[in-house]
């Protein structure tokens, strides 16, 4: 009898640009997951533990981030599209070449990505791009 595969080795496992739709990996234990740039629409990552994870070069589209813990987590060449990182933890994560946006779902446009309150301090945001994001921190991106 084979023990189920826990949810970051199924998503070690999966094909560079898999699709991952409706998932729920609320509150799970998800630290140090390698990806191959996978798709993820309409996850929920709520109250994840994504310490030090790797989601270099994935796309998010309509995923609840909301109070993630995403400390040291490297995000670069992510794209995030009308996803919930309300009071997520970013701290010392790495968002280099990172596109935050809101999905255009409609006139008016709706499906904002959301970062109020999450926290960003010594995150790396070397060529972000944020546009039409609600909560973003006062200020420019900074480049390192």
């Amino acid at each position: 009898m084979t023990t189920p595969l826990t949810a970051r080795q199924r998503l070690s496992e999966l094909h560079r640009y898999a699709a991952v739709s409706g998932e729920d990996f609320t509150a799970q234990n998800l630290a140090s997951t390698r990806t191959n740039q996978l798709r993820f629409a309409r996850c929920s990552f709520a109250g994840a533990d994504l310490r030090y994870a790797t989601l270099e070069g994935c796309w998010f589209k309509f995923c609840d981030f909301s109070g993630a813990d995403l400390r040291g987590a490297s995000l670069r060449g992510a794209v995030l599209a009308g996803c919930d990182l309300r009071g997520a933890d970013l701290r010392d994560a790495d968002l280099t070449d990172v596109r935050l946006s809101s999905v255009n779902t409609g006139i008016p446009r709706l499906g904002p990505t959301d970062v109020t309150g999450a926290r960003f301090e010594g995150t790396s945001l070397r060529n972000a791009l944020a546009e039409d994001v609600i909560g973003w921190p006062l200020g420019p991106v900074r480049n390192e």
